[in-house]
């Protein structure tokens, strides 16, 4: 299946972007939850067995996986293989507060984490803290990619403004159901990219693309 970028239109702003975005956003959600049980679950062995294999993963020392929430993709498998290679495993945990993401290490994802913002699964918050600077690979969920590697997310910014503090040099892959590629995502200038979309039968490099070798 090809998945040529459309040629670039006016930008979009304010309320049109944002009805851009959500229009999007609820189709595919819509796909995605429609997915039958068993496509997901094999689709989900085959992203994390691609991710698994990616040369930045492999030599990644500290690894900033999710757990998957809904009709996501499921990443348990990548987690128990990093957790068994060794890998520090941090997982996301959202700050009311400051509205940032926190990080913290996890080693027994079923003890050691509970339902979050948005019911979302999160570590523990008295979980071993993580520096951002300790990141050099992170698994970015989302909605939404294009060929350019833009994303589109779950509309809070949280992955935004966390990207944008990480290392430039840490690997930014997303894994994602072949129905959640769309020609163009909606965005605005600001909005970041990911290097790579990863779905059960391909990856899709993005516009940094995916470095082979340290």
């Amino acid at each position: 299946m090809s998945l040529d970028p459309v040629p670039s239109a006016e930008p979009l702003s304010g309320p049109a972007l944002h009805e851009a975005k959500r229009a999007v956003r609820e189709r595919i959600l819509a796909a995605r939850d429609a997915l039958p049980a068993a496509d997901r679950d094999e689709g989900s062995r085959a992203i994390a067995a691609r991710i698994a294999a990616l040369p930045p993963y492999a030599r990644a020392r500290c690894v900033l996986l999710t757990v998957s929430f809904r009709s996501e993709w499921d990443t348990r498998a990548l987690i128990d293989a990093a957790l068994a290679a060794g890998k520090v495993v941090a997982l996301p945990r959202v700050n009311g507060a400051t509205r940032m993401l926190d990080l913290h290490a996890v080693a027994d994802v079923a003890r050691e984490t509970t339902p979050g913002y948005r019911g979302i699964p999160e570590p523990r918050p008295e979980q071993p803290r993580v520096d951002l600077a300790a990141v050099d690979f992170v698994l970015v969920p989302g909605v939404a990619f294009d060929p350019t590697g833009r994303r589109l997310g779950y509309g809070g910014g949280y992955y935004d403004r966390l990207l944008a503090l990480l290392a430039p040099e840490a690997a930014r892959i997303a894994g994602a159901f072949e129905l959640q590629l769309v020609p163009q995502v909606p965005a605005a200038p600001h909005d970041l990219f990911v290097d790579a979309i990863v779905t059960p039968v391909r990856m899709v490099p993005g516009a940094r693309g995916v470095p082979s070798a340290a």
